[in-house]
């Protein structure tokens, strides 16, 4: 289940702490990929960025201070990371937590809920998404009606390609109920 209270290891202690100290404002980051999946739900495995899907203020250049070329991520090894290849459910914002409550003084790293975390994995496809959102399927005991409904109300509709999204979507699912029953 969903780690309510996630351990902060080193470096990524320091490095978030860093990052909140030179923060003058509240900055909410909707955080993807394998920082939430090892995090909030305890794969293990490693990721040496967060990937992000947006920052709130976009005024606050993220990639700038904290991404790959920055000071702080060559000091610490790690940064942030924005994910352009990625669609997200419709309301997804009233389903984010945030991963570490109370912990930072300006820095609210969020989460989405394990629905939605699947559902961002369909444009990229990748083998590695694949499998992270088969782990999470699995140990968040999700139901594949729930999670199809949601991509038909909230993320087929404003699909380019939704056939495509479709076929990876049976797929996925026809791998999680597949080995749900053996």
């Amino acid at each position: 289940m969903r780690d309510d209270n996630p351990k902060l290891l080193s470096p990524w202690k320091e490095f978030l702490a860093a990052l909140d100290a030179m923060l003058s404002e509240p900055l909410v980051v909707h955080c993807i990929g394998g920082f939430v999946v090892t995090v909030v739900y305890g794969l293990p495995r490693q990721t040496g960025d967060i990937d992000y899907y947006t920052a709130i203020p976009n005024s606050f250049d993220i990639q700038q201070v904290a991404g790959p070329e920055s000071s702080l991520a060559k000091k610490h090894k790690i940064s942030f990371h924005r994910v352009t290849v990625n669609n997200m459910p419709d309301d997804y914002e009233t389903r984010l937590s945030e991963i570490f409550p109370g912990r930072f003084k300006s820095l609210h790293l969020c989460a989405p809920d394990p629905y939605d975390y699947i559902l961002s994995k369909l444009e990229r496809s990748s083998t590695k998404d694949r499998d992270d959102a088969d782990y999470l399927f699995k140990k968040e005991h999700l139901d594949s009606r729930r999670l199809r409904e949601r991509y038909e109300k909230e993320l087929r509709p404003y699909l380019a390609n939704e056939g495509r999204h479709d076929l990876t979507l049976e797929l996925w699912i026809e791998i999680f109920d597949e080995e749900l029953t053996q």
